[in-house]
């Protein structure tokens, strides 16, 4: 008998949907990336024609990179698209293959929590408003002296780091749902991919 198995479909449709439009929203920002680097490449070429460089342009691709990977993260793990080694399970069992699975998205589950709980405590370090008894109560520290900025841009890191806490959270939110499809899996005796 398997746990909450319509329950677990109907969030799996909810998870899957809010995974995807976060893993689009990344694509964008990549391709945002991959044109402000062209255009930026194109003005360092032709500085002899009045032409000139992006100003950040490297920063730009720092924040960006990361809000990407944290905007992917999410959607490959609902999708199960992280690496595997199937030569070492191809031969076993499907419940064993299940179990395997569920071991393996219960660990992840628990690396995402990490993640998740090591971003935040950064994002209160950098994070420059609420009053001493809020923050505690969130767990995000002293308030910071000043803003932490980039260097060229003075970009407020603190924009970055909750942009990727979005995509932190989905991914622990993914993570313990994948673990709970695991574990149905494990019931039924087989893997089922929708």
């Amino acid at each position: 008998m398997t746990i909450a198995k319509q329950a677990q479909l109907r969030v799996g449709r909810k998870l899957e949907a809010a995974t995807k439009w976060l893993a689009y929203a990344g694509g964008a920002v990549l391709v945002a990336m991959a044109v402000m680097t062209v255009v930026s490449i194109i003005g360092r070429a032709l500085i002899p024609l009045g032409l000139r460089p992006l100003k950040g342009d490297f920063e730009m691709v720092e924040v960006g990179c990361a809000i990407a990977i944290f905007a992917f993260l999410p959607w490959c793990q609902i999708r199960r698209g992280h690496v595997t080694v199937d030569i070492f399970t191809s031969g076993l069992p499907e419940r064993m293959k299940a179990f395997l699975g569920l071991v393996g998205d219960s660990l992840l589950a628990v690396a995402s929590y990490v993640i998740l709980w090591r971003l935040w405590l950064g994002f209160g370090e950098k994070f420059p408003y609420g009053g001493d008894g809020i923050r505690s109560f969130f767990g995000m520290g002293t308030k910071p002296f000043f803003v932490e900025t980039t260097y060229e841009l003075e970009i407020a890191i603190w924009i970055p780091y909750a942009a990727c806490l979005l995509g932190a959270l989905l991914f622990f939110l993914v993570s313990a749902y994948s673990a709970w499809r695991a574990l149905n899996w494990v019931i039924e005796g087989r893997e089922e991919m929708i």
